[in-house]
């Protein structure tokens, strides 16, 4: 199993990035998907997440309104598209998958995760 994240870079504050997730290795449409970051000094946070049952997305407080979590289950991806993003974005975001979670933002559930992806807005 694996799962790529890709889509980070450098940006300017109020620009936008589309991480995506890629996985090989399971079906990536049968399972729970979170996307997490973590920045220098600081726990790793769930930022945004999905059930596989369907539902909207869960959003962590500091993302919503900016962020939107999109599974397109024919390209075997989920991506969050973010925009406006701020100095405080500024992370390495990991995705995460696993096939029950009780709550999409926290991290304990999630047996499967990728290798991550920087984002840095200056």
């Amino acid at each position: 199993v694996q799962l790529v994240e890709s889509g980070g870079g450098s940006v300017e504050t109020g620009g936008s990035l589309r991480l995506s997730c890629a996985a090989s290795g399971l079906r990536i449409s049968r399972y729970n998907v979170g996307w997490f970051r973590q920045s220098p000094g600081k726990e790793r946070e769930g930022v945004a997440g999905l059930y596989v049952g369907g539902g909207d997305p869960y959003y962590a407080d500091s993302v919503k309104g900016r962020f939107t979590l999109v599974r397109d289950n024919p390209k075997k991806t989920v991506h969050p598209q973010m925009n406006n993003l701020q100095p405080e974005d500024t992370a390495m975001y990991y995705c995460a998958a696993a096939g029950w979670v009780s709550d999409p933002l926290v991290e304990g559930g999630y047996k499967y995760w990728g290798q991550g992806t920087q984002v840095t807005v200056s």
